[in-house]
């Protein structure tokens, strides 16, 4: 006997295809596999008016992305009183602290579930300080946090987090990992094959990492890295992927170690190519040193076919080693990365196959793999509520 459906409300941050994100990826995510478990969607995010669209008709935009911050949050509490006057949903989804908390006393008598994808104000302040802005952040989370009946966290790592900083109770805490389109970055393409389309040379051995370019992800220690790889494997190229403001100074990195023909930045690289740069290489890397939940780049590695070398850091050890403990490096920094990625493309690691890592995708990362637990967790915080 199948489930009683549920209408839910899900209040995001930015709709994917207008602001590619983390977050953003795995509300769409969210948006596309929940019907199919039972879960009617509406949601709302900072957009444009296209997102309706987009969405199929599922996800409103309350105000621009870019507007100002009193007008998205104007904008968020008067959306969803809109959303409440045209049905009043069996739960609200939160993904993203600062468009919820408008919504506050909107939908009492709810049942609320929040999707933590991250310290928000520890992101927005890597580097530390922020002083009375980022304070003001935190007691905001921890605002609508302790709101919730229950908190889905991408790891155990994330889990603890939560406790830790925003004082989350632990008996609320569920883990779901992050997912993926496993068929969209399965390509059913030879690595030769999607070189060739590429234009990347057939023979040399290629490394890729797609990550944002800003000083958390630890792209300083895998230039480094380099120089280490680069007089075992001469012709070894690692191309990076992304936007940051580091571009610039990577870039002079780069060129002060030498390293021009081997490391190379690709800048954005558009969703339907991303599978392509995947498959093409021997080896991707997670050079991350903080604030990493899950990282969905390493099972986007994986669906393709590709292997995947993370740092110890947050949620990524979770996220691969049941495939292959080698998949894990001892520790972050420039020494062991460069290592790593020298004996992986030496074959002195045991590394996972091709179909060894896209059965282990596809099993446990999968969209629907996902949105089925989400569902199940829904429920459970409707009848516990």
């Amino acid at each position: 006997m199948s489930a009683v459906p549920i209408d839910s409300l899900q209040i995001g941050m930015h709709w994917f295809d207008e602001r590619p994100g983390g977050l953003d990826r795995m509300f769409q995510a969210l948006v596309d596999t929940l019907p199919a478990q039972g879960v009617n969607v509406r949601g709302m995010v900072a957009g444009s008016a296209d997102v309706i669209e987009a969405s199929g008709g599922r996800v409103q935009s309350f105000a621009g992305a870019q507007a100002q911050l009193g007008a998205r949050l104007l904008g968020s509490r008067r959306h969803s009183r809109v959303l409440r006057a045209a049905r009043m949903p069996d739960i609200v989804a939160t993904h993203f602290a600062l468009y919820a908390a408008p919504t506050a006393g909107v939908f009492r008598n709810v049942p609320k579930v929040v999707h933590f994808h991250g310290p928000w104000a520890a992101e927005s302040y890597p580097g530390g300080g922020g002083g009375l802005s980022r304070a003001l952040r935190v007691a905001l989370e921890r605002f609508v946090y302790r709101g919730a009946t229950r908190h889905i966290v991408l790891s155990r790592a994330f889990g603890r987090l939560l406790h830790e900083t925003y004082g989350v109770s632990e008996d609320s805490i569920r883990i779901v990992p992050g997912c993926v389109d496993v068929a969209h970055f399965d390509t059913g393409m030879t690595k030769l094959e999607a070189r060739r389309q590429l234009g990347l040379a057939a023979d040399r051995p290629l490394i890729f990492c797609m990550r944002r370019l800003v000083s958390r992800m630890g792209l300083e220690d895998l230039i480094d890295a380099m120089a280490i790889v680069k007089p075992l494997l001469p012709d070894v190229l690692l191309t990076i992927a992304g936007k940051g403001p580091l571009a610039s100074q990577l870039q002079a990195r780069i060129v002060a170690r030498g390293l021009e023909g081997n490391v190379t930045l690709a800048g954005f690289v558009p969703d339907e190519t991303v599978p392509l740069w995947y498959r093409a290489a021997d080896l991707s890397v997670v050079p991350t040193v903080s604030l990493e939940g899950f990282g969905l780049t390493t099972i986007e590695s994986l669906a393709a076919g590709t292997p995947v070398l993370v740092t110890p850091v947050g949620g990524l050890p979770e996220a691969v080693a049941p495939l292959s403990r080698d998949l894990v490096l001892p520790s972050g920094g420039c020494k062991a990365i460069g290592e790593g990625m020298a004996d992986a493309l030496l074959g002195r690691l045991k590394l996972p196959g091709e179909e060894a890592c896209r059965k282990y995708a596809r099993e446990n990362f999968d969209r629907p793999v996902v949105a089925a637990q989400v569902a199940q967790i829904y429920r459970e915080a409707i009848d516990v509520f």
